[in-house]
C-alpha cells in the first residue's frame, strides 16, 4: 500500500494534469482523503478542514471530493444505513467489513480473492474488471456492548 504522502502526490499530479487549480482548500481536501483510513463521508472531510478553513461551505467539499472522485484517484462505497463514504488512500479493489451497528468499515486482505475471481469468472463467463465485496456484521465494540454487565 502507497504512504499517504505518495497518495497525495498522486492526488495533486492528477489534478495538475486536468488542469484543476492547487488552492489551499482542494489541497487540504486531497490530504484528507489521501490520509484517511476510515473511509470518511462528505461531512467528516468538511469536519477535518474546517478548523482550517472556517469559511468553507460543505457544497464547495462535495464538488472537490467529487473532481477527486471523477479523476479515479477516490472510490465512492455505498453503506446501506450510512450513505455514502469514500476511500482515498487505497484505489485497489479490495472487501470491507462493515458494522452494522456504528457504521465502522474495515479494509480486509484476503489471500483467497484471486482464486475468488478466477472462479466467478469461470462459472460466468464473464471477465471480471473491478470488484466489490463487503461484509456487514457487529464489529468487537458494538458486540461488547451487547454483553450484560
Amino acid at each position: 500500500m502507497e504512504s499517504s504522502e505518495d497518495r497525495l502526490r498522486q492526488i495533486t499530479s492528477r489534478l495538475r494534469e486536468n488542469n484543476h487549480k492547487l488552492t489551499p482548500q482542494r489541497l487540504a481536501i486531497a490530504r484528507v482523503i489521501a490520509e484517511s483510513r476510515d473511509h470518511p463521508d462528505i461531512e467528516t472531510i468538511y469536519n477535518r478542514i474546517k478548523p482550517g478553513f472556517p469559511r468553507i461551505s460543505l457544497a464547495t467539499v462535495y464538488r472537490n471530493v467529487m473532481v477527486v472522485k471523477s479523476l479515479g484517484e477516490a472510490m465512492e462505497i455505498g453503506i446501506p444505513g450510512s450513505g455514502v463514504r469514500y476511500e482515498g488512500n487505497r484505489l485497489d479493489p479490495h472487501p470491507h467489513a462493515v458494522c452494522e451497528r456504528c457504521k465502522k468499515i474495515v479494509d480486509l486482505e484476503p489471500e483467497s480473492m484471486t482464486g475468488f475471481l478466477e472462479s466467478v469468472q469461470q462459472a460466468t463467463g464473464f471477465k471480471i474488471m473491478t470488484h466489490r465485496v463487503d461484509f456487514f456484521g457487529l464489529c468487537r465494540a458494538c458486540r461488547q456492548d451487547d454483553k450484560p454487565s
